[in-house]
This record gives C-alpha cells, structure tokens and sequence, in this order.
C-alpha cells in the first residue's frame, strides 16, 4: 500500500509550515502534539495558562491538545495572536490533518477514480 503524498510539512526550526515542490510521503502533522510540545513546552505555559492567554476555558484548550477538537479560524486568530505567527499557519495545519485524515479514509475510492484527460 503506497503512503499518501503531502505536499506540506511542519518545519519545527522554524515553527512554520512549508509548501514543497516536490510531495513528500510521510504520516500525517499531528497538530495536536505540535501544538503541545513544541508551543506549550518553548513557552513555559501551562493548559489554564495558555486558556487563560487567549481568552478560552481551559476545556477548550484541553480538547484541541487531544485532538477531540480542530482548530477554528476563531482558535486560530487566537493562536496567532499569542505565539506571533499567522492564523494561516494554524488553519493550514489544521487542513493539512484534515485532508490526510481524508484520504486515508477513502483512499481506496478515490484509487478507483480515473483522472480525465483534456479532449
């Protein structure tokens, strides 16, 4: 079974996400866990600190570090805000996961779909 190709991937030097000329087969961003280690841990924060930082209960923060909730354009303008990078980056995770999580779902639909060629 072929992995699925991404053509994005989560730089952690540099806490960015990069676009790739060429697809690079790997398992899907855990945003979660980037969210968590990378983030919380550089930071020193804490659940209810980070909550508290951007204005959310700390219910809502544990949910999106255990992937029990995605990233919201809301979440992310928040997430931007604090860590000083775009809410792109955190909705282009967040698509990232979401359409690896979908392909791995109906990948074997989709191998079944021939792809048109222009007449």
């Amino acid at each position: 079974m072929d992995p699925i190709l991404r053509d994005i991937f989560y730089s952690q030097a540099n806490k960015t996400i990069v676009r790739l000329k060429e697809p690079l087969a790997e398992e899907a961003i855990d945003l979660h866990q980037m969210l968590r280690e990378d983030f919380l841990t550089d930071y020193g924060l804490t659940v209810s600190g980070l909550a508290g930082a951007i204005g959310v209960s700390r219910q809502s923060v544990n949910e999106l570090l255990r992937g029990r909730r995605s990233v919201s354009p809301e979440m992310a303008l928040r997430l931007a805000k604090l860590f000083g990078n775009s809410p792109e980056f955190w909705l282009n995770a967040q698509r990232a996961v979401d359409l690896w999580d979908a392909a791995q779902a109906i990948k074997d639909d989709v191998a079944g779909i021939k792809t048109l060629s222009v007449a």
